[in-house]
């Protein structure tokens, strides 16, 4: 069986995408590979094994353009409304909370967050379906 390992992201500025992902949520530098043009980061938290990979091009200054096939990248949480404050408190700018029904019925409670290049990331409360 496959298993997921890991998910990669180009950004420009290393330092302000890593200072971002530790902020937003507690990934460290687990390794960084420095090859001829371009860098790899991975980081990772003792949450999971699953690790989000940074390649830096060198020279890149230009953003990236996202497209629209990049939907966005999700993490659960256990106290949604905590990290909202959290975020807000360390100038992160989070969408507004949100909850979505099925059928009558609560489905999930998340904000959006974007890092310094854009990507979306939904930051959802855990439960049910989203462990």
């Amino acid at each position: 069986m496959a298993k997921m390992i890991h998910t990669m992201i180009r950004v420009r500025d290393e330092e302000r995408s890593v200072a971002f992902y530790r902020t937003a949520f507690g990934l460290e530098v687990a390794d960084r590979y420095p090859f001829d043009g371009f860098t790899l980061i991975y980081m990772a938290n003792p949450e999971t094994g699953f690790e989000l990979e940074l390649t830096v091009n060198a020279g890149r200054d230009a953003a990236y353009d996202l497209g629209d096939g990049y939907g966005h990248l999700a993490v659960s949480v256990d106290d949604l409304a905590a990290e909202h404050a959290r975020f807000e408190a360390a100038g992160l700018k989070p969408n507004p909370l949100k909850t979505m029904e099925r059928d009558g019925e609560p489905f999930a409670r998340f904000f959006f967050v974007s890092d310094p290049d854009g990507y979306k990331i939904e930051v959802l409360e855990r439960g049910g379906r989203f462990q």
